[in-house]
């Protein structure tokens, strides 16, 4: 018996009827799974928009922040940093302290003896135990200072307590030698 070529590869059988449903269920999935092009460019702006780089934090403000960074070209830059620190810190009196010497290095010596004057009767509202002593010793030298320019206190703030020395004549050396032109 000679094998025939349909002898030796046997024609290829259809599935049975009752897979046919499943195949055709098969299929229609297949198609739907198949991504829109629109939910591609989504998903994709999505991703993209999500890779936006965020702000770094911001430092947080420091008491001590007012003296930080003090150039005699970018004066202006340095009150302007100070008087945030004053305003974050508006029950402290260091900060008023050291704006004080930004005003007097920008020869505002009414802007200098208001925060002086303002820094004084807030370190008068603490205990005395709460303040440094220097910052204390420095603010009665300020305030003499002040007055013995004549420069106006804030409304509010007190002559010196009974004990305290009378201000000196003078301003200090440290005053003096500052090259102010409206004194």
């Amino acid at each position: 018996m000679s094998a025939t070529a349909t002898d030796r590869c046997p024609e290829p059988t259809r599935a049975p009827r009752a897979l046919l449903p499943w195949a055709r269920r098969a299929g229609a999935w297949r198609r739907e799974a198949e991504p829109h092009p629109l939910l591609l460019v989504a998903l994709l702006a999505c991703l993209l928009g999500g890779c936006a780089e965020e702000p770094l934090p911001q430092r947080r403000i420091s008491r001590d922040d007012c003296l930080g960074e003090v150039s005699l070209d970018r004066l202006k830059e340095a009150i302007a940093r100070c008087n945030t620190v004053v305003a974050a810190f508006p029950q402290d009196p260091q900060p008023l302290n050291e704006r004080f010497l930004l005003h007097t290095l920008a020869e505002d010596d009414k802007a200098a003896c208001r925060d002086i004057g303002r820094a004084s009767e807030l370190a008068r509202k603490r205990p005395a135990a709460s303040l440094d002593p220097l910052l204390r010793e420095d603010l009665r030298r300020r305030l003499a200072d002040c007055r013995s320019l004549g420069a106006a206190s804030p409304p509010g703030t007190k002559a010196a307590r009974p004990g305290d020395p009378p201000p000196p004549a003078l301003p200090s050396p440290a005053v003096q030698q500052l090259p102010h032109q409206n004194r």
